[in-house]
């Protein structure tokens, strides 16, 4: 299919998105009873009736979230099979083999029961159901990772490196972080070239890795932790810091040293928001619009060149955001918080 048709499809896709009046709408419904029905009137109506014939309530939202999600990433993987742009699509859908690993290595290390893994698990990506279901009859973390070697995925390949510093200290965010590195590794090389798409998408994930060592950068200076330790869990390739200058940020020593630092670079908003709040803001409240940032900037590609494969990019990130909208609309009714505390939560785009 050539690009002008993929787009327009998915254009068709974006009008269907959810608007701001109607997540209000949304926020506003009394219980979760008058959610569902409310999201009965959406195009999530068909994932709902599937849902929630065995799971009622708040865990069948979810379930048929995630099943739209599911379908809709495959769809719009089909529109573009064999085509150029298939390969810039699979660094979306590999967020979700990251995501499933993480959590499936997070379960097994504190020992959750394989079907509360599994409510978690998002196969968009090259993990179909039943290679995830077979990943989740393994019995601890040395299992899962000698499973995927045994059928030589590429992310056996980090995991396998990380393991025994991961079984010598202990601390799972050795193997979470072999696997962000391998990612960001992966998807960098799929754009390496000259076309102005690769430019565009580069960019999006060099800005990505930027915020994501940002946000470690505040934990770890709030944490007290040996920097040369943290310098560890820092990732190669953002657009603004090199490992130089994510270094003289951990040796700031401060939360609001670090904010003051970035006064010159494109995330000075988090300094805005320190001037206007003062010291004591949490670091979730930096987190939240570090977030913001990230989604913004990438559906922003939705609005560039009609002909450009960019477009389906930023629907993709719009699509994820309804849906994570969605799941906080659901999880704060379901747990009685107001509607003023579930909008601050929520990302408007």
């Amino acid at each position: 299919m050539d690009n002008g048709y993929v787009n327009a499809r998915i254009r068709g896709m974006y009008s269907r998105l959810l608007d701001k009046g109607s997540l209000s709408n949304l926020i506003l419904k009394p219980d979760i009873s008058s959610l569902i029905t409310a999201l009965e009137e959406t195009t999530y109506r068909e994932d709902l009736e599937r849902a929630l014939v065995g799971k009622p309530g708040l865990s069948g939202i979810e379930d048929a979230l995630r099943q739209n999600l599911i379908r809709t990433i495959q769809k719009i993987a089909r529109f573009l099979e064999g085509e150029k742009g298939e390969r810039y699509i699979k660094i979306f859908s590999s967020r979700w083999d990251i995501h499933n690993l993480k959590t499936i290595l997070r379960g097994k290390r504190i020992y959750v029961p394989s079907m509360q893994i599994q409510e978690n698990l998002v196969p968009a990506g090259e993990f179909d159901e039943s290679l995830l279901t077979e990943l989740l009859k393994q019995p601890d973390i040395k299992g899962v990772i000698d499973l995927l070697a045994t059928w030589d995925v590429p992310y056996a390949s980090p995991l396998t490196t990380a393991f025994p510093e991961y079984s010598r200290v202990s601390d799972l965010i050795i193997l979470e972080n072999a696997l962000d590195q391998f990612y960001y590794e992966q998807a960098r090389s799929l754009v390496s070239g000259k076309s102005e798409d690769e430019r565009i998408i580069r960019d999006l994930i060099a800005t990505e890795i930027d915020l994501i060592n940002l946000k470690s950068v505040l934990m770890i200076v709030r944490d007290n932790i040996d920097t040369e330790d943290a310098d560890q869990i820092l990732i190669e390739g953002g657009r603004v810091f090199d490992r130089k200058k994510l270094r003289v940020m951990l040796d700031l020593g401060s939360v609001p040293s670090v904010v003051e630092f970035l006064e010159e670079t494109p995330y000075r908003f988090l300094s805005d928001l320190r001037s206007t709040e003062g010291d004591n803001l949490k670091i979730s409240a930096y987190q939240h619009l570090l977030d913001e940032y990230l989604i913004r900037h990438a559906i922003r590609l939705y609005r560039g060149d009609p002909l450009s494969v960019t477009i389906v990019i930023g629907y993709m990130w719009a699509k994820y955001t309804e849906i994570m909208n969605l799941r906080i609309i659901a999880r704060c009714k379901n747990a009685l918080i107001p509607p003023e505390d579930m909008e601050a939560e929520m990302v408007y785009v």
